[in-house]
């Protein structure tokens, strides 16, 4: 499919996760076949106010391709301003606008999925956006406020008046967050209701999840999030099932773990060693889930500082865990 005139040649999607897909995760899945990736979400408020931080959070490695660039934020200048710079910095193909976070602190500020509640402000947010860039605005956005407020029909209604390219739908409410099931169904309605591409977002966990949630909802992509912690290797899977093969197997343990490294070692490179770190602590857990007897190296890996910490711990699980 295209969105604007950026090809996607593929149909899984890395969801935008912060304190997971940097550039470091971002390159190891699409090694396994994601056919777009998007940065974590960036403040615009932070873009504007030159924050070193968030300038960070935008590095795109050339030849990661295609990658979006995301950023929040609830002023419509402010955030035209930031979709300029966002595409500046990171030398991304499409800007997505985040309006689906349920984070207290981010709702609160009015951001992320506080804006389904004013779909007349997101709108003018988007067309802000439209105007300030020539480069495709996305968004991505939740079911609804919560279980009275389903509104992602009309909400998505709203984004392709105001011109966005493609839009994101996570089958959540703001007040479930990630608990209970996705709602395919209202992502059906939403590509049903709209001529612009639709990515189908929530509980895509295996290839055989991301066959059904396209045959279910008709959307052109599925996005995977959680389901790609500590596993990038789903990407092959997803593209596997829905090509019709059999998924493949996870790689052995010990390849597992030199992913790992591999991805800590690139982090440290493209980001402040110390955040890499401390990142690290819980994503090495991560390629550990379902792994007998890795409790004890487990409470080893969260205590990880530097990358020689994470090095001495890929040696001791290829050491003592198969």
């Amino acid at each position: 499919m295209r969105i604007g005139n950026v090809q996607i040649n593929g149909a899984a999607a890395l969801a935008p996760m912060a304190g997971v897909t940097d550039a470091a995760f971002r390159r190891l899945c699409y090694e396994q076949g994601a056919a777009l990736a998007c940065t974590e979400m960036v403040s615009s408020r932070g873009l504007a106010y030159n924050d070193p931080k968030t300038k960070e959070l935008l590095y795109c490695p050339p030849g990661d391709r295609p990658v979006a660039a995301q950023i929040f934020g609830s002023d419509p200048a402010i955030m035209a301003d930031a979709a300029g710079l966002a595409l500046e910095l990171s030398g991304a193909d499409i800007l997505d606008i985040n309006m689906g976070c349920p984070v207290g602190k981010i709702v609160k500020a009015g951001d992320g999925s506080a804006l389904m509640r004013d779909p007349d402000k997101a709108g003018r947010i988007i067309e802000a956006c439209v105007s300030a860039v020539d480069k495709p605005v996305t968004v991505k956005f939740r079911k609804g406020w919560d279980g009275g407020n389903v509104n992602a029909v009309e909400f998505a209604k709203v984004c392709q008046q105001a011109g966005a390219a493609a839009l994101t739908v996570h089958g959540r409410t703001r007040v479930q967050m990630y608990a209970g099931l996705a709602d395919w169904d209202i992502i059906r309605d939403v590509k049903a209701a709209v001529s612009i591409p639709v990515i189908a977002n929530g509980d895509v966990f295996s290839g055989s999840d991301a066959v059904r949630i396209l045959r279910r909802t008709g959307a052109d992509m599925c996005m995977v999030g959680r389901g790609c912690f500590g596993d990038p290797w789903i990407f092959g899977r997803v593209n596997a099932a829905l090509a019709g093969l059999p998924e493949p197997e996870p790689p052995p343990l010990a390849e597992r773990m030199d992913t790992a490294l591999r991805q800590f070692e690139l982090a440290c490179q493209w980001k402040d060693p110390h955040i890499a770190s401390l990142e690290a602590r819980k994503q090495l857990c991560w390629y550990l889930r379902g792994v007998p007897w890795s409790g004890p190296i487990k409470r080893e890996m969260v205590k990880v500082s530097s990358l020689e910490d994470i090095r001495a711990v890929v040696r001791r699980v290829k050491r003592e865990l198969r």
